[in-house]
């Protein structure tokens, strides 16, 4: 006899669990483009936005993907390109696209290199405010990296020696541009940190195009200058271009002349600051000694100083008041408690019988010593005793 096998029931997390496996299985990783939309970047780190086109759109995820939006300027209509695989999120049922990388629509190859780099190194701490050398004050000795021929460091040199003569320039000529001038540049950075003779680095050159620039964007340069002793400072184009030596550096600057401004004061500021510095030191120190002084001659006249057993005698001075004081208080008191005991006594004269015979009335008692009150309390020919306010006499009733 044929016996019917039951269907197998799944549950809920079966299926979704079942799905999950069954796409991010099916799918490798891959590049897809759209606009965001419901862009949301959570204190996490994790970042939650729409991808979507003309006629569909998915939800996406970018794990700790915070810091990299906020450096693209990722906003809600902006077109990208990102790259990641298909996952299932089972607890709500619903595939979505995790990105592990991003970029604007259309970027070119090498603004993904160095957006990569630029991600890799930063994540390695290369960046870290923390790690950034403070730049001296009015350095001495200051080490030049760039093209001997070009504009930039003429234009530095001029300034440096506008604001402040007597400084010590020393440079370095390296290729800024074209095959292999990374390396040049990074071994620049090293002698002068082999040899020691100047107190601060700067790294610079004039403006030109991304390509113009990429020396400046290559790992080993921006090692170079991460494992640098001496501070460097990185002037490298124009205000706009912004390299990876710029993240690595120190100091950033916006333009050769612009480092040249950052790092040097000019000599008539630190002159003029230096001489506001002493006249408010000397004007701090006599308003000092002044107040001092004051402080002197006021102890000098008071006449506790003047009389050393003037305190002692004033303190004993002090005493006799208080024990007068007392011995006043004390008195008046007793004279209180007197009358209010006088007062009494009167009050209980005046409420005793005996004062009532004192004005002639006397008290009848029958022999049982009870007193008489009515006619009817006593018998004919009944002996009575009467108290008067002196003595007692015997009665006879009538």
């Amino acid at each position: 006899m044929n016996e019917t096998v039951p269907p197998p029931v799944f549950s809920v997390s079966d299926v979704n669990a079942m799905v999950r496996d069954a796409l991010e299985g099916s799918f490798l990783p891959f590049w897809i483009s759209g606009e965001t939309g419901n862009l949301t970047i959570h204190r996490s780190g994790h970042v939650y936005l729409t991808l979507k086109d003309a006629s569909s759109q998915i939800k996406t995820v970018y794990f700790n993907g915070a810091s990299v939006c906020r450096n693209l300027g990722l906003r809600e209509g902006m077109k990208i390109e990102a790259y990641g695989r298909l996952t299932v999120y089972a607890p709500r049922g619903e595939y979505q696209f995790s990105i592990k990388n991003i970029r604007p629509f259309g970027l070119g190859e090498l603004q993904m290199r160095f957006e990569e780099l630029k991600q890799r190194l930063a994540a390695e701490g290369m960046f870290d405010s923390a790690r950034k050398k403070p730049i001296p004050f009015l350095p001495q000795r200051i080490g030049v990296i760039s093209s001997p021929s070009g504009a930039a460091l003429k234009d530095f040199i001029r300034i440096v020696r506008s604001r402040f003569a007597g400084l010590h320039i020393k440079v370095c000529p390296a290729a800024v541009q074209g095959a292999g001038a990374e390396q040049k540049l990074a071994r620049a950075v090293r002698f002068f940190n082999r040899t020691d003779c100047v107190d601060v680095i700067v790294l610079t050159r004039g403006g030109g195009s991304l390509e113009d620039l990429w020396p400046f964007n290559e790992e080993v340069l921006a090692r170079a200058i991460a494992e640098s002793h001496i501070p460097v400072i990185s002037a490298v184009g124009h205000e706009i271009d912004f390299t990876i030596a710029d993240f690595a550096a120190d100091l950033r600057a916006p333009t050769p002349s612009g480092a040249a401004e950052m790092l040097i004061p000019e000599e008539a500021a630190i002159l003029h600051d230096l001489e506001s510095c002493r006249i408010r030191m000397r004007s701090a120190l006599s308003l000092y000694a002044e107040r001092a002084q004051s402080r002197l001659d006021s102890v000098c006249r008071s006449r506790a100083f003047l009389d050393l057993g003037y305190q002692l005698d004033e303190r004993s001075q002090r005493i006799d008041m208080l024990m007068s004081d007392a011995d006043s208080l004390l008195t008046a008191a007793a004279e209180r408690a007197q009358l209010r005991l006088d007062h009494a006594q009167s009050m209980m004269k005046a409420c005793s019988p005996y004062g009532v015979l004192n004005r002639g009335y006397a008290i009848l008692t029958n022999d049982a010593g009870q007193a008489v009150r009515m006619p009817d309390d006593v018998a004919q020919g009944e002996h009575l005793s009467a108290r008067l306010a002196k003595g007692k006499i015997r009665v006879t009733v009538d």
